[in-house]
Order: C-alpha cells, then sequence, then structure tokens
C-alpha cells in the first residue's frame, strides 16, 4: 500500500488539470462522488484542451487500434467506454445547475489543479466549460 500511495503521489506531480479543477468544487458544494464528477467532466476538457492535445490523441487512437484515427476516434471511443461504466453526461444530471456557473468558475480558477492544464485558462474559460458540461455541450 505504500508503494502504491507514493505512485499516486508521484502521479500528482505531472499536475491534474481542469478536470480536477472543476470536480473539486463540484464536490464540496454538491456532494458528488469525486471519481464520477472526473468522469463527467474528462470529455469536456479534453474538447477544450484539443488544440494543445490532438496529437497526443491521434497517437492514443492508435495504441488503443481504433477503427478511425485522431481525436474525434479517441473522443468517440471515451463516450461509449463512459457509456458502459454508467457514467452520466453532463454536469446537470448529477445535480449541478446551471445558475450555479459563476460560483464553480471562481473556484475552479483558483484550484491548485488548474496550473496543470495544458492550456491556460481563464475564469471566463471555466464558465464556458462548465455550462457546456451542464447542458451537454460538446462539440
Amino acid at each position: 500500500m505504500l508503494a502504491a500511495a507514493s505512485m499516486g503521489a508521484v502521479a500528482f506531480q505531472k499536475g491534474l488539470g481542469a478536470v480536477h479543477s472543476v470536480s473539486h468544487p463540484v464536490g464540496a458544494i454538491y456532494d458528488t462522488h469525486h471519481g464520477m464528477t472526473n468522469g463527467v467532466m474528462l470529455p469536456y476538457v479534453l474538447v477544450f484542451n484539443r488544440p494543445a492535445i490532438e496529437d497526443r490523441m491521434a497517437y492514443l487512437a492508435r495504441v488503443l487500434d481504433l477503427p478511425g484515427r485522431g481525436f474525434d476516434a479517441t473522443l468517440d471511443w471515451l463516450l461509449s467506454f463512459r457509456r458502459q461504466l454508467f457514467i452520466p453526461d453532463t454536469l446537470a444530471e448529477i445535480g449541478v445547475p446551471e445558475a450555479d456557473v459563476e460560483r464553480l468558475a471562481e473556484k475552479a480558477v483558483r484550484d491548485p489543479s488548474t496550473g496543470g492544464n495544458p492550456v491556460s485558462m481563464t475564469e471566463a474559460d471555466f464558465r464556458t466549460l462548465i455550462s457546456a458540461a451542464i447542458r451537454g455541450d460538446l462539440r
């Protein structure tokens, strides 16, 4: 257990990014499960970060031997996998109302995980991201 805990701590040194930046305040305010909230947020953050991660997503599509190639193939695979795990599609489905976008964005931009996101984020970016995740606007 000590070795596993140490490996987890080392992984955090890389930086967690916007998935966790949003999941932390959502979990604190709405008492959502952290892993579930991360699963809801992941595709929205990937789409937001697309300009910075497109090449890596294409590589991942090849590694996973997906029928398609590139970012879209990997995103489609992730969405399918998420459905198999019964992870909700939107933040609204786990109780997050659109009325709290401002409050969540303010907290997310100040979260220490934000610095690890591959694309710099402002409070306005978080408002856009969180609104998209509440409404289910992925593209």
